[in-house]
């Protein structure tokens, strides 16, 4: 980690997303809280992911095409910027008006936003960090995401408690703010410029774009041996995974008797499981390979699940919760490595857009169709049915190229037409 820790780049970008990682926490749980506060009913509070995750998928399909022909730094910015403006309205908006269709209508955009950035995020980091300390860099700024989630639902408990969850939101809004001024001081390395594609001579027709938008990504990830598995198995992950924290809201409130603050409680102790899954990632990935560690966070995902639903300890659920997070922290940090070592740097907008396209498509369903069930027959029954179905995952990822991918899974070979890729795989590496 020494070259990273001498680079004044990296640190500047790591500490202004360390602060807006830690805001975004504090509203992960704030929002909630404030649907759950004004109807009572899980069903609502697991639409508002649903609003936001449809709004992720829409995005998606071209925000990727976006993030490769602009200026990423400046796309940042501005949706930092904005980001800023909308939440930091919404307690004033909350007080004027305090109607839940407001929550909804102010989802959408915030979520779309949240898109751009995110791709732009991850197409950021290899212009960041040589690529020798690729995993260890992505492991840094995901414990970074774990510290801000460690301390983020504390905040927000205390915040709902004291003045009301929506001056939690506002707060998210200045830690937005803080980190557009941050991003300023950044300079990519010398490799951005060139590698953000440029139109060349007229520009295409309408054809032309959703192809640009919709086939390019989408064809690399399906010809890609290792990327088409993931992104198949994540799509059916991602289906259980995303309304997880809607049912252990309502589980820790409504089921077990708790409020707010201890809320807070449970799910800081959950991140927990993000840092230590963030130090050890590129450890484990190094040691054991990708396959074993990215088949082993599902299995860690599964039981979790399952156990969140039929424990009545409040400490036993924080513990789950926190091998839960340390499952997909490990999972995450896995897969976004190797998307970022296999993919060509024109293209790698366009590849992650169609990855997060791609799997966050069962979100919302999953999200809606888990919420409904728990709103209908408790949490106990959904979270015993979603450890279940991961598991069916993990045995379905046996038979997959995933399982014999070792340490070095991310030199995988080019795929026709593309040939910007490295080191082919052979024999035991894989």
């Amino acid at each position: 980690m020494s070259s990273l820790s001498r680079d004044r780049d990296f640190n500047v970008f790591w500490l202004g997303q360390a602060l807006s990682v830690l805001g975004g926490s504090v509203s992960a749980v704030a929002l909630p809280l404030m649907v759950f506060a004004a109807t009572g009913s899980v069903f609502r509070m697991g639409l508002v992911t649903v609003v936001s995750a449809a709004t992720a998928v829409v995005t998606g399909i071209f925000a990727g095409y976006v993030v490769d022909r602009v200026d990423r730094r400046r796309l940042m910015i501005v949706c930092d910027l904005a980001r800023a403006l909308l939440l930091g309205a919404v307690p004033f908006l909350w007080s004027a008006c305090p109607r839940l269709w407001l929550l909804y209508l102010l989802t959408a955009p915030v979520g779309a936003l949240k898109s751009f950035f995110d791709v732009a995020y991850v197409t950021a980091v290899p212009h960041l960090a040589p690529p020798e300390d690729l995993t260890r860099a992505n492991g840094r700024l995901m414990s970074t995401f774990a510290l801000g989630t460690l301390l983020g639902p504390v905040i927000a408990g205390a915040v709902a408690a004291g003045v009301g969850p929506a001056w939690a939101l506002g707060l998210d809004g200045v830690t937005f703010l803080i980190s557009s001024v941050s991003l300023v001081f950044v300079r990519f390395g010398p490799g951005h410029d060139e590698g953000r594609e440029r139109p060349a001579g007229p520009a295409p027709g309408a054809v032309g774009v959703l192809r640009e938008m919709f086939v390019v990504g989408f064809r690399f990830l399906w010809t890609q041996p290792l990327l088409r598995p993931l992104t198949v198995l994540l799509t059916l992950l991602t289906f259980v995974t995303v309304g997880a924290t809607d049912l252990l809201i309502f589980r820790v409130e409504r089921d077990l008797h708790q409020g707010s603050t201890t809320l807070g409680y449970v799910m800081a102790t959950s991140a927990l499981g993000t840092l230590v899954g963030a130090f050890t990632a590129g450890r484990l990935r190094r040691d054991l390979g990708f396959g074993v560690c990215w088949l082993g966070s599902i299995v860690a995902i599964a039981v979790s699940f399952a156990g969140i639903g039929v424990s009545r300890s409040v400490p036993v659920v924080a513990a789950l919760a926190a091998l839960f997070m340390f499952g997909l922290t490990l999972g995450g940090v896995c897969s976004m490595t190797l998307r970022q070592e296999v993919t060509p740097q024109p293209m790698l907008g366009r590849v992650t857009a169609a990855f997060w396209t791609v799997h966050n498509a069962s979100g919302p369903a999953g999200a809606g169709v888990l919420t409904a069930l728990a709103d209908r027959h408790g949490v106990p029954a959904v979270s015993l049915a979603g450890g279940a179905f991961c598991l069916l995952i993990f045995g379905a990822g046996l038979f997959t190229p995933l399982r014999a991918s070792g340490p070095r899974a991310g030199t995988a070979p080019p795929v026709a037409p593309l040939s910007r890729l490295r080191r082919p795989l052979r024999g035991p590496r894989r």
